[in-house]
């Protein structure tokens, strides 16, 4: 047994609490024990573009086009290109919406690819996803939990829905979940089988991507949770938090524990890699750790009162913002302040919790729907451009994706699709 990933809880997470956050990591752990699932049906609908709401941005011209950067000169949101209804079962993590291979895929049953372009459907999978775990991508194959229950973990063409590999961990286990993917491994948590068919402790396990064979395995320390696990690769580095507020690093080569540190606030364990430093929000303290032995690097303070959100990574920069809406560029190496926007802030618009960029425009999904939605923003300046909302009052979390060309907004079942 691995020692040192603990299992006391530590400091209560900061900032505003996320029922929906905490159903999603509850989900996933649910996910694991039961045996059978409800399908529910994914029927296309005509395009129905949801309404948008502008703020901030730029003065009104009298066509209100894009201007040059995909800033609209007259502050408001585009029409969606087309809307559909999804047969999305999202808990408002990061990784249940990806745009690859021309199609985008929202987490649900059947899962549903839809065409970028278009939005007509290309394939379906029943029982393609477990409710709660990531959709990964890697070496240009979807790695999908099976949502059959039959312990397999399988890799499908994103383009066409075929399945092109397929992995199981071994008896003694059951529901491996993929957390991470590289160019070699597949990464996988499972729950270790007792004789009475009980499980009390869980495996990390690496999947040959090749060949599907199991490459190691390494049980981890009693009372740790195969549930609310968030995970990222680099190099000879796996890492991954908890919903213990453990923050973890292991060797992909052989599975043995490099590191661990109990974190306070985590977030509910989001956090970012940028080359050799992983980068951890907790409460008012923002904190880079090298990778290679988990010494601090640096650290950022917020304001009095206030609390970081989730961080993200998009070409080289770090953009976080803070429980006052304060929105910050950050270089990700050094921890030195590039800007700080209050732009947010004085638009009255929640904060984004996830970023993407596309036609040089940073964009941005909020955890909350009431003033919130998809938040255009000037990279270089932390200016808000517009803020797109279907309007529907949806309670779900805002997810966002990118393929370059248009931007993929999902809230609820509805998925939108905005022109970069």
């Amino acid at each position: 047994m691995t020692m040192g990933e603990r299992t006391s809880g530590g400091s209560t997470s900061g900032g505003r609490s996320s029922r929906r956050r905490v159903l999603r990591l509850a989900g996933g752990g649910l996910s694991l024990a039961v045996l059978t699932v409800g399908a529910t049906g994914c029927r296309e609908e005509a395009a129905d573009g949801g309404s948008s709401g502008g703020s901030g941005g730029d003065k009104p011209s009298s066509d209100g086009t894009p201007s040059e950067g995909g800033a609209r000169e007259d502050g408001k949101a585009p029409e969606p290109l087309w809307t559909k209804t999804t047969s999305a079962e999202t808990y408002g993590d990061n990784d249940e919406l990806v745009a690859v291979g021309g199609v985008v895929i929202a987490s649900g049953d059947p899962l549903a690819a839809l065409d970028g372009a278009t939005g007509k459907e290309r394939w379906s999978l029943k029982d393609g996803a477990v409710p709660g775990a990531p959709l990964l991508v890697g070496n240009g194959t979807l790695y999908l939990a099976s949502g059959k229950y039959d312990g397999t973990v399988a890799g499908y063409d994103p383009a066409s829905g075929k399945e092109t590999w397929r992995s199981h961990l071994g008896k003694g286990v059951r529901q491996p979940r993929p957390i991470a993917v590289d160019e070699k491994q597949v990464y996988v948590i499972a729950e270790i089988l007792e004789d009475d068919g009980s499980s009390r402790t869980n495996v990390i396990a690496a999947l040959d991507s090749s060949t599907g064979k199991p490459a190691w395995s390494e049980q981890r320390d009693f009372g740790t949770k195969q549930n609310g696990i968030h995970a990222a690769v680099k190099g000879r580095h796996l890492v991954y938090t908890d919903f213990k507020k453990n923050l973890t690093v292991r060797d992909t080569a052989t599975g043995k524990q490099v590191w661990t540190h109990k974190t306070t606030k985590t977030n509910y364990g989001f956090f970012v890699v940028h080359q050799d430093l992983v980068i951890v929000p907790q409460g008012q303290k923002l904190q880079a750790f090298n990778l290679s032995d988990g010494a601090e690097k640096w650290s950022m303070k917020s304001e009095h009162l206030t609390t970081f959100k989730e961080p993200g990574i998009v070409d080289g920069v770090l953009y976080i913002a803070d429980s006052s809406r304060t929105l910050r560029a950050v270089d990700p190496q050094n921890g030195k302040k590039i800007w700080q926007s209050k732009a947010l802030a004085d638009a009255e618009v929640h904060v984004p919790r996830q970023y993407v960029k596309a036609g040089g425009v940073l964009y941005g999904a909020t955890d909350l729907d009431k003033q919130g939605g998809i938040v255009a923003i000037d990279p270089k300046t932390g200016d808000l451009h517009w803020t797109f909302n279907d309007k529907s009052g949806d309670h779900h979390a805002w997810l966002v994706a990118t393929d370059g060309k248009r931007v993929f907004a999902l809230h609820g079942k509805k998925l939108h699709a905005l022109p970069a």
